[in-house]
């Protein structure tokens, strides 16, 4: 699985052996605890489920405090589940942490891009505005969507205004630059989804871990 739940600090950049000027996103991630084991013969699939955050006993209710107390685990405020790969073993109340993770491998990162609220067709897809001059009254908005006589309506689908961002984002083979075990922290290069403070998923690269 190798996978882990983490929450995106923000940007900085380091410096690489060979002197180049690496940019990294700063993830705290872990440590986390197993909470649930699923497998084929309870659950129809194996797979693991994990908290990650401490949350306060009083803003939990009963059922999920007797879900917690069955691993020996305090309350999680962030519940995820990874399946488990073929060979792979985990118990309740085992805990990852980013000393399970390897400088050089490449990660897939998931979490849930920055929400811009309501925009327009110009920002939300990239649409060219309308002339600016001789008295032109079409600048910003939307132009035809639909011929006249045929087809005479418009399809599902087309770009135009509306709800922009708060997309959950996948971004794949991003390269793991340093972990602190001290701090929980990982640097891995480049931009990840999401704003500071919100939470990531993070697990191994599917493919290209033999590409550098």
């Amino acid at each position: 699985m190798k996978a882990i739940l983490g929450k995106k600090i923000g940007m900085t950049q380091i410096f690489a052996e060979s002197g180049e000027v690496v940019p990294v996103t700063v993830i705290e991630a872990g440590p986390e605890v197993v909470t649930q084991v699923k497998t084929v013969e309870s659950d129809g699939y194996d797979a693991v489920q994990v908290g990650f955050e401490e949350q306060k006993p009083q803003r939990v209710n009963k059922p999920m405090t007797g879900h917690f107390e069955k691993s020996g685990a305090a309350p999680k405020k962030h519940l995820a589940e990874f399946r488990v790969e073929d060979g792979e073993v985990y118990e309740l109340g085992q805990v990852i942490t980013v000393a399970d993770f390897e400088e050089g491998k490449k990660l897939d990162i998931t979490g849930v891009s920055k929400g811009k609220g309501t925009q327009g067709n110009i920002k939300r897809n990239g649409h060219h505005r309308g002339p600016m001059t001789h008295g032109s009254k079409h600048k910003r908005l939307a132009g035809g969507l639909a011929g006249a006589t045929y087809p005479s309506r418009v399809f599902p689908g087309n770009d135009g205004p509306g709800r922009m961002g708060r997309d959950t984002i996948t971004v794949q083979n991003v390269v793991l630059v340093k972990v602190d075990t001290d701090r929980n922290l990982m640097l891995v290069k480049g931009a990840v989804p999401g704003g500071r403070g919100s939470l990531v998923k993070i697990r191994y690269a599917v493919k290209g871990q033999d590409d550098k």
